[in-house]
């Protein structure tokens, strides 16, 4: 989800946000772990994947002025389905779920978060009716379109598993171009 300015966004109640430097690899939500935390992202890069038939399962890239929870987890205290990891040595902003909960008696604060929260869950929506009516084919030309950072600064199997194929045919993909 795009933070228009992550600094104003910060602003709001600066001393409520941690700052946090991780290393790359570093797992920030387990599954089955109950999210605690929303991560808004300074530096570097993180992924939500999990994992099926021991395969790891790429569901999103989160890179600078971004933010990322595993939101179903966060806001009602289930067992998050996936993982967060970082990708990149990384620099974000953690913001605990009871400071969340009174930034949120804040109407600024309240505003940004739906406006945020339904971009992202528009986002999501038609991430989902990509799988279910796009080929491998257009999936790759609208990442290529829509994010082309991607493709340039993750791993080719990272990004297979993000399009729902396997890396050779992401291979064959790229070399039809």
């Amino acid at each position: 989800m795009q933070i228009p300015d992550i600094k104003s966004f910060l602003h709001t109640a600066p001393h409520l946000f941690r700052e946090v430097q991780y290393p790359a690899k570093k797992v920030l939500l387990d599954e089955g772990q109950v999210s605690a935390n929303m991560f808004l992202v300074k530096s570097g890069a993180l992924r939500e994947y999990f994992y099926k038939d021991g395969k790891e399962l790429t569901l999103e890239f989160i890179i600078e002025n971004q933010a990322v929870a595993s939101f179903d987890s966060f806001l009602n205290g289930t067992p998050s389905d996936f993982l967060i990891e970082t990708l990149e040595p990384s620099v974000v902003y953690e913001l605990h779920y009871k400071a969340f909960r009174q930034l949120l008696e804040n109407p600024g604060f309240q505003q940004t978060f739906n406006t945020l929260f339904y971009k992202r869950f528009s986002e999501i929506s038609k991430r989902l009716m990509s799988f279910i009516k796009d080929s491998p084919q257009e999936r790759y030309k609208q990442l290529l379109k829509k994010r082309p950072e991607i493709l340039l600064r993750f791993p080719q199997h990272y990004i297979a598993s993000y399009l729902g194929i396997t890396s050779v045919s992401l291979s064959r993909i790229r070399n039809r171009r």
